[in-house]
């Protein structure tokens, strides 16, 4: 596992952005990159609109449930990236954080969740791009 990278994303509810990213970066990271999510007030389910916009991309959050982020999970990775959770999201010592300001996504509608979904891909693509870690690196 000293080859592994390790991502958590957190977001309120663990429902739709960080969920999104968490699969969107599993999907095209390399295989050693471990990826986390998990929110300070997890909701019941995943959005409906967030299941919906990954479905048109091929990628299924069906099996996913939000969760607590856990001190466990911070311990896990190197980075964590934050989504609109402020002061409820964990800063550790000794591990970096990047606060991306992305839109909550809950209570809206499919062409606005596809705009969220779009812009945390390009998010995803350039993090691991700049990391080196996407599974296909193009020149």
């Amino acid at each position: 596992m000293s080859n592994s990278f390790g991502i958590l994303f957190l977001c309120v509810h663990n429902a739709g952005r960080s969920q999104m990213a968490a699969a969107l970066t599993r999907s095209m990271a390399n295989a050693n990159v471990v990826v986390l999510s998990g929110g300070s007030a997890p909701a019941n389910s995943v959005n409906p609109m967030a299941l919906a916009a990954m479905d048109e991309l091929g990628i299924s959050l069906a099996d996913e449930q939000p969760k607590k982020w856990t001190m466990e999970m911070l311990h896990e990775v190197d980075v964590v990236i934050s989504m609109g959770c402020g002061d409820d999201c964990p800063i550790l010592p000794g591990k970096e954080r990047l606060d991306w300001e992305i839109t909550d996504p809950a209570g809206q509608d499919l062409d606005f969740v596809r705009r969220v979904r779009d812009e945390i891909q390009l998010r995803v693509e350039e993090f691991l791009r700049e990391r080196q870690l996407l599974a296909i690196q193009s020149n």
